[in-house]
């Protein structure tokens, strides 16, 4: 991320001061707190939250629950979500939280005692204007709920707004479940657009199957878009005449949450489904999944990235010298955020959208960032990865002129 920064901040012509204000976070937590376990003993936990920016508006972000956390990679998905709200307008500012725990060897009950603990330990930090936190790695509707509760309970009133990613009969949105895949799926038909690809039987890849690697998939499929392979964390499947994918939900579901042993495709190594011979490939499962090591393999003409950082820079200009266009996670899975920011917004309002309302603001929003971040490309003659830092960086800096009250910040060449 510092390398793409960097680059990006320097076409702005920032100060090395202002660069360096900019990726530091604002504000650093840490707590530590202990629970009672279900065997009675008492165990300690160590937890963060990292408010990287508040520029743009309260800082937002999700909260992790996993053993390999640590704060150097906190403060980077902090910074990650202030440079993602502000390409897509969302007004907000970024920042991550995150717990040191398994939350697959805790009991329910253990999990909503950590939640707990976790929100009053950081009850002056959290806030609908303040800080709202959002589900992440380890963590769904039912932590985001307790967190509610616990926050509404030390402040003794029902405060919805404080986070998001909630039950609906607890203020979530409609719509919110599949926004990140649906909203991979929009910038995906953009992209075919742009490369005048044409839409009906352009083939696809869907590395993952997850909540964004299903969505993804189903919502192409339903445009009428040919998914010829997709994977899970233990195999991958490849049709060359497409994979029927509702019936593959339907099997899915049906098989524990996996794909195993589906009977209408063929097994392949997870490695080759990333080079196959295709119009758009999606990796939506982890990080660094296409590096120096594979990038001048990659067949796709377009590569939209569903995860977060499944490209890792080296791989960057290896990829741009194949001509492949490559869609950064920046813009291509901001769906989630989004639509995030619709439910703290009806939370706010006290008000209720539709999900055809959801979905139309959603499209809207991602088609004008899209449109920006290409054009913005053009103008600087770079890739649409250094553009969204182009344009984030920019608007991140000139509130930051504005909140010192500078016409004209001398570190910030705005031409």
């Amino acid at each position: 991320m510092a390398d793409r920064f960097n680059e990006a901040a320097d076409l702005l012509g920032l100060s090395d001061s202002l660069k360096q204000k900019l990726q530091l976070p604002e504000k650093q937590i840490v707590v530590n707190f202990s629970i009672t376990l279900d065997n009675g003993q008492e165990k300690n936990f160590e937890g963060y939250r990292i408010i990287h920016s508040t520029l743009l508006g309260p800082s937002k972000g999700g909260i992790r629950y996993d053993s390999g956390v640590h704060l150097d990679e906190v403060k980077a998905l902090a910074a990650w979500m202030t440079w993602k709200s502000a390409v897509t307008g969302i007004p907000f500012g970024g920042a991550k939280g995150g717990i040191i725990c398994d939350p697959r060897t805790l009991s329910k009950t253990e999990l909503e005692k950590i939640t707990r603990a976790y929100t009053k330990a950081l009850s002056d930090t959290f806030g609908p204007q303040k800080d709202v936190p959002a589900p992440d790695m380890g963590t769904g509707p039912d932590e985001m709920g307790w967190l509610m509760d616990e926050f509404s309970l030390l402040h003794g009133k029902t405060i919805q707004a404080v986070v998001t990613g909630k039950h609906l009969n607890a203020g979530g949105s409609l719509g919110r479940v599949e926004a990140t895949g649906r909203g991979v799926s929009i910038i995906t038909l953009l992209a075919l657009k742009n490369r005048q690809v044409p839409i009906d039987g352009a083939t696809v890849a869907v590395q993952g199957f997850g909540n964004v690697g299903l969505h993804s998939a189903l919502f192409l499929y339903e445009q009428g878009l040919k998914i010829v392979a997709v994977s899970d964390v233990s195999v991958a499947l490849y049709n060359s005449e497409g994979i029927d994918i509702p019936e593959l939900i339907l099997y899915y579901n049906l098989n524990g949450k996996s794909i195993v042993g589906y009977p209408k495709a063929n097994v392949i190594p997870h490695e080759e489904l990333l080079l196959l011979p295709l119009d758009v490939l999606i990796p939506a499962a982890k990080e660094d999944v296409i590096t120096a090591r594979n990038a001048a393999s990659i067949n796709a003409k377009i590569i939209v990235e569903g995860a977060n950082g499944p490209t890792s820079s080296d791989a960057d200009a290896i990829l741009k010298q194949k001509e492949i266009l490559v869609v950064p996670d920046i813009l291509a899975n901001a769906g989630g955020v989004t639509v995030s920011y619709f439910e703290w917004l009806q939370n706010s309002l006290e008000k209720s959208w539709s999900v055809e309302l959801v979905n139309t603001r959603l499209q809207e929003i991602l088609e004008k960032a899209f449109t920006e971040v290409f054009a913005t490309a053009l103008q600087y003659q770079v890739t649409p990865r250094i553009a969204t830092y182009i344009i984030a960086i920019r608007k991140v800096a000139e509130a930051d002129s504005l909140r010192q009250g500078v016409k004209s910040n001398p570190n910030f060449n705005q031409n």
